[in-house]
């Protein structure tokens, strides 16, 4: 392959891979033709027509179509016989790709290949209704014929009869002649030839005779209509038995022949052979119906099966059964062993899927990736489901092996039965997969029934979640702050600041019913940073305009994924500055979950903060699997104790077990040179309690609820003390 400095060679131009391509193809297709033209001139035709192709498959935002244009300048140029297409298109999947590469378009060879397989599509598909435009035409011109003969007059009848003799037997598609009773009195040549038999076997037999049971239906009722003389004509897409056994695919007009006074005489019909066609039709259906991996019905043919399944137009409710499969951990193997071995792993799977669900009414198809769905209709559909479900869970128990290796195979199944009820195929499978995940979340390996509350909260997490980003580029979120309060002077020291959203339509919600949802999403850091931004903001305005007597901290909550936020440091320090604060007037807090097994490098961020002057809470402290070891290298001043811990001191006595934890984590803490604030105060008592037992701050609803940042100042200066 030349380097990136290599000069391209004189004359390899673009154009002249289409060239070339179009020689290849004219030396393939060439003799096979009915052209008029020389060989060279043939060829001069195929090349725009190469061209065409060549651009098709190199644009960025491909475009079958050309090719199918290309395929009906082909039947143009005489390119009609029927073997012909098989070789216009071995010609394309040879050579295309070879005489005109997708060049530097960073085209991966897969996409190529994919694009010149559709390309092949078009134009069989552009030739194939060229073709069938071109036929009817002679079709159409035949039956001109024929009508115009059985009006000629008598005085004209041999001129006629001879005229129409010489379409019959010259024509390229088959013409037969039946009398009002279906006996078939002639046929031509090209009719004998297409059903392998000579003219004496075909006449004589009845066409009534001639059933098979791929027959349209209703294709016999119109039969009846036209020998009854109610209809004129009628065209279908009917099979036939060959001489050999083999099936004969016809696209068949037939026409009823009136006399001189329109009564029923004759029928004639007319039948192009479109075996071929309809065998590539039935290929190109199957490969848009069934999944290229697996070999199992895909997406598109699933649906379909859903559909019919949920169509409630017979006799009562349509009673079905879904199971919506979903393999757990398989991103693993495809990180660990290679796309290759996760292909070879799906193709197993699927396997053993198939042979649990071999009954005609039970469908295994493949969604995409790992999932796959198995659809269930019939009276005990239902109940079939939940066996069919354990049956997959059973045949994917056994390890797979591959490439020397035993995989452990497991999975999730959400399933919906019951009555369709007006549900529509999207609506069902978003159940299935909602309660596919409530299975992976109970721990995977198992099955889960679909259950409407269930959904319920699911789809509204779902509408939550989407709504997240709009709420923070409206405004949506506001902050509220609740006191932190000195237990021996009762003076406020700060607050915390808590976020809320005010939801266009459930109202205002707790950072409880979206925090959660933000994390998962990503969309915590930019959420984090407006509150850190807001709440610096207000702290700034605390102390500029006078209205508290002393300078309050403001504590900030820290999400895991904050923590793991590469400009975290960067981030705070600007927002400090921006809000004129020193960083003592910070304090950020982080759940002991987050810093569970959290190494120095992770820590460092709030290492590198805690030097600057910010402080750091350890909030929902004894929550965790507390390490009394690991807690003195963590860069915290303060402790904030679980409101679990003071639930017991809310009345007198207070509960002797939760005195001693509490009095034995002020202990330690204090120790360590930490302070201790607790969280979740609601009574007098209470307050007594851990005023005595040394913590130093509290905050709870026996001070204040949270609420908007003019009552904390008003609290200031009341007095919080109680």
């Amino acid at each position: 392959m030349p380097g990136p400095g290599a000069r391209r060679r004189p004359g390899a131009g673009s154009g002249d891979g289409p060239r070339r391509f179009a020689a290849l193809w004219n030396r393939v297709i060439y003799p096979a033709t009915a052209t008029p033209l020389t060989r060279d001139e043939f060829e001069h035709h195929l090349v725009p027509l190469a061209e065409r192709l060549a651009a098709a498959l190199r644009t960025p935002d491909f475009d079958p179509g050309p090719a199918a244009e290309v395929g009906a300048a082909l039947v143009t140029a005489h390119c009609t016989d029927p073997d012909t297409l098989p070789l216009i298109l071995d010609a394309v999947d040879a050579h295309l790709l070879a005489c005109c590469p997708p060049g530097d378009g960073g085209l991966a060879p897969e996409e190529a290949r994919a694009r010149c397989a559709r390309l092949q599509h078009a134009v069989a598909a552009g030739f194939a209704r060229a073709l069938r435009e071109r036929t009817l035409a002679e079709q159409e011109a035949l039956s001109r014929a024929a009508l115009a003969a059985q009006a000629e007059t008598e005085r004209a009848l041999h001129t006629s009869e001879a005229r129409f003799r010489a379409v019959f037997e010259g024509a390229a598609i088959g013409v037969g002649i039946a009398d009002v009773d279906g006996r078939i009195m002639d046929v031509n040549d090209a009719l004998t030839q297409m059903f392998g038999s000579v003219a004496h076997e075909v006449t004589g037999r009845n066409v009534g005779e001639m059933v098979h049971p791929d027959d349209a239906p209703g294709m016999w009722g119109l039969y009846r209509e036209l020998v009854r003389g109610d209809r004129d004509y009628y065209r279908v897409e009917k099979p036939y038995y060959r001489s050999d056994g083999s099936v004969l695919w016809t696209d068949l007009t037939v026409s009823l022949l009136r006399d001189a006074h329109g009564r029923p005489q004759y029928q004639l019909a007319l039948m192009e052979d479109i075996t071929e066609r309809r065998l590539l039709h039935e290929q190109l259906r199957y490969e848009a119906t069934h999944d290229a991996l697996t070999g199992l019905p895909n997406r598109t043919l699933f649906f379909e099966a859903l559909d019919r399944a949920l169509d409630t137009a017979g006799e009562g409710p349509a009673r079905f059964g879904l199971c919506y499969l979903d393999l757990d951990g398989f991103k693993a193997v495809n990180d660990s062993l290679g796309h290759a071995v996760g292909d070879q792993l799906l193709v197993a799977v699927a396997e053993r899927l198939r042979s649990c669900a071999t009954a005609p009414e039970q469908l295994v198809a493949r969604l995409g990736g790992d999932e796959f769905v198995a659809l269930l209709t019939g009276p005990s559909a239902p109940s079939d489901a939940t066996a069919l479900a354990r049956r997959m869970l059973a045949a994917l128990a056994d390890p797979v092996r591959l490439e020397g290796r035993d995989l452990s195979v497991r999975a999730s199944i959400g399933i919906v039965d019951g009555t369709a009820g007006g549900r529509d195929a999207a609506e069902v499978l978003r159940s299935a997969d909602i309660t596919m995940y409530r299975a992976k979340a109970a721990g995977g390996n198992r099955y889960e029934l679909a259950d409407a509350d269930c959904d319920a909260r699911a789809i509204a997490r779902h509408s939550l979640t989407n709504g997240l980003p709009a709420a923070l580029e409206n405004g949506e979120f506001f902050i509220e702050y609740q006191p932190l309060v000195r237990l021996t002077d009762g003076s406020v020291r700060g607050a915390e600041a808590l976020v809320r959203w005010l939801h266009p339509v459930h109202g205002v919600l707790g950072p409880d019913q979206f925090i959660p949802l933000a994390e998962s999403t990503g969309l915590i850091v930019p959420l984090g940073r407006w509150v850190l931004e807001e709440a610096a903001r207000q702290a700034r305005a605390w102390r500029s305009e006078g209205k508290c007597r002393a300078p309050m901290r403001v504590n900030v909550n820290l999400s895991p994924s904050q923590l793991r936020y590469p400009s975290l440091v960067a981030e705070t320090v600007a927002v400090l500055e921006n809000a004129g604060l020193p960083p003592s007037a910070l304090c950020l807090e982080v759940t002991e979950n987050a810093l569970i097994g959290a190494d120095e490098e992770e820590l460092r961020p709030l290492r590198q903060l805690a030097d600057m002057g910010v402080d750091i809470a350890l909030d929902d402290f004894g929550t965790g699997y507390s390490n009394l070891s690991y807690l003195r290298r963590l860069p915290v001043s303060t402790l904030k104790l679980d409101r679990s811990f003071t639930r017991g001191m809310q009345c007198s006595p207070a509960d002797p077990v939760d005195v001693k934890i509490v009095e034995g984590i002020v202990s330690l803490a204090h120790t360590l040179d930490l302070s201790v604030t607790v969280e979740g105060v609601e009574t007098g008592t209470q307050a007594e309690h851990l005023r005595g037992l040394g913590c130093d701050t509290a905050q709870g609803w026996y001070y204040a609820r949270p609420g908007p940042p003019e009552r904390l100042c008003a609290l200031v200066s009341a007095d919080a003390s109680p």
